[in-house]
């Protein structure tokens, strides 16, 4: 008789604890040959018993991955993509209004780019919430990533760190109860964390679902001002070592097949937990390299990464375009810079007209009109979602303060009573403006839509029902998220 002695993590030191995504997928001694890999892929393809069966309407099910730009700091929406005439000087942009492809629909001259492309996208120009106490940047992300607000607030008004309590990030909802049916990364977070000041990752992780599903994050070494650090990606844990090769790993499986099959009691008490399912997923997820061969940037041709923009949002645009290709479930693609900081930081409380011009509009402009235009020239926007939107607009009059920050005469503080918020693909209706802002951009004028209505959206796009049960760490029942699904923004 054969034991298998031990239980899952029963090796670790904190034994409650999972594996990270990363620590599952490094190659390297026996682990390759056990099942760590195949356990976390065994995991991410078990769904709760409770999802409802409830479906349909516009847009159901369309989607099959989902490109999540996520605009941390908050860009003005007055100053980008809802521009006001016949207001007075310290509301108005000092960028001159542009028309687009809409009639009717102006943008401001620092996206030009986009202006050629707003065709193939829809606009909410009417997002906005009422925020729970001091509405600060960690507390935004976290709404938006997750779809719940937390009441544990330092006495700064920031959020404790992660920790294994909190709600998790909507793409590790999504590729638990959507698991990806081919050998590759579920779920990829790029270039760098969620973060405010020294609060780093909150609501960017799998919470209580557990480590399984937390992304792997894709952050190259160098600071947020270095433009070049996509091309120093590092991927060795998707590596096989030098010493193992794919016809050994093959030929070490098929045993592993020999000997099952000639242990009918082990294969008969085994049977249920598909355990020659996902080794095999596991094993094809490092053999077939499709993972490694979606981070070759190099391989793209020079005039579409020029086309992107040669620096860090461009190309992660572009990798993020290569992982859906490949199979990727959910990828995020966070704007380069910290939350509250200078240079190309959305977080403009002075300098923005400058900042703006010259740094973070510029790469906005060129990045995602390239995506939009490459995912539609693929045929991948048919079934890709694509969502751009940060945590809030910034205020309607420049040098106030909203939020117990100081602001120069040319900035703008936060706003989160009335922003912009762009979703493309995937049944999204195209040329498609929803909502409107008021005469000051100051509130929605009509069909205001919240940030948790957006995450309901994005669920059922997956052909899943925003009020699906999830247990938390206490085995609580909890919905995916407490909101419907805006169905007028699908054809």
């Amino acid at each position: 008789m054969i034991r298998l002695p031990g239980g899952l993590n029963t090796d670790l030191c904190d034994t409650h604890a999972k594996m990270t995504r990363r620590d599952l997928l490094r190659v390297g001694g026996s682990s390759i040959l056990g099942l760590s890999l195949g356990q976390m892929l065994r995991l991410n393809a078990q769904t709760p018993a409770t999802a409802p069966a409830r479906h349909g309407g516009p847009g159901w099910g369309k989607a099959k991955s989902v490109i999540m730009v996520y605009l941390q700091g908050g860009p003005s929406h007055i100053d980008l993509w809802d521009p006001k005439e016949n207001v007075p000087d310290k509301i108005r942009s000092a960028f001159k209004p542009i028309p687009t492809r809409i009639p009717g629909v102006n943008f401001t001259e620092i996206i030009p780019q986009l202006a050629k492309v707003n065709d193939k996208f829809t606009m909410i120009r009417s997002m906005s919430y009422t925020p729970n106490g001091l509405f600060n940047h960690t507390a935004a992300i976290y709404q938006i990533m997750t779809g719940y607000t937390t009441d544990k607030v330092s006495p700064s008004g920031q959020l404790e760190p992660p920790n294994a309590k909190d709600f998790p990030n909507f793409g590790s909802n999504i590729v638990r109860l959507k698991p990806v049916d081919q050998p590759m990364l579920p779920f990829v977070m790029l270039p760098r964390p969620l973060q405010e000041s020294n609060v780093v990752g909150k609501g960017g992780t799998a919470g209580f679902l557990g480590k399984a599903y937390d992304p792997y994050t894709l952050y190259p070494e160098g600071d947020d001002l270095d433009m070049a650090k996509l091309e120093r990606i590092r991927t060795d844990d998707l590596k096989l070592p030098q010493e193992v090769f794919a016809q050994r790993l093959e030929r070490r499986a098929r045993l592993r097949e020999s000997i099952d099959a000639a242990m009918p009691d082990i294969e008969k008490a085994t049977a249920s937990y598909n355990l020659d399912e996902y080794y095999q997923r596991a094993l094809s997820l490092i053999v077939s390299g499709r993972a490694r061969e979606a981070f070759a940037l190099a391989s793209e041709g020079e005039k579409l990464r020029d086309r992107y923009g040669r620096n860090t949002f461009g190309q992660s645009l572009l990798l993020a375009r290569r992982l859906v290709e490949a199979g990727t479930r959910v990828v995020e693609v966070i704007w380069p810079k910290v939350a509250n900081s200078d240079n190309h930081s959305w977080d403009h409380h002075q300098g923005l007209t400058e900042r703006m011009k010259d740094k973070s509009g510029p790469m906005l402009d060129q990045g995602l009109s390239a995506l939009f235009e490459d995912l539609d020239q693929r045929g991948l926007l048919s079934d890709t979602l694509v969502v751009a939107l940060g945590e809030f607009g910034r205020s309607p009059e420049r040098g106030v303060s909203t939020s117990g920050n100081n602001n120069s005469a040319d900035g703008r503080d936060h706003w989160p009573y009335c922003y912009t918020a762009l979703l493309a693909g995937a049944g999204i209706r195209r040329g498609y403006v929803h909502g409107e802002s008021d005469k000051t951009a100051s509130a929605p004028k009509s069909d205001p839509v919240h940030p948790t209505e957006l995450l309901a959206t994005i669920y059922h796009a997956f052909g899943i029902d925003p009020e699906t049960i999830v247990y938390n760490h206490l085995n609580q029942p909890r919905e995916l998220v407490k909101a419907k699904a805006v169905t007028k923004l699908f054809a």
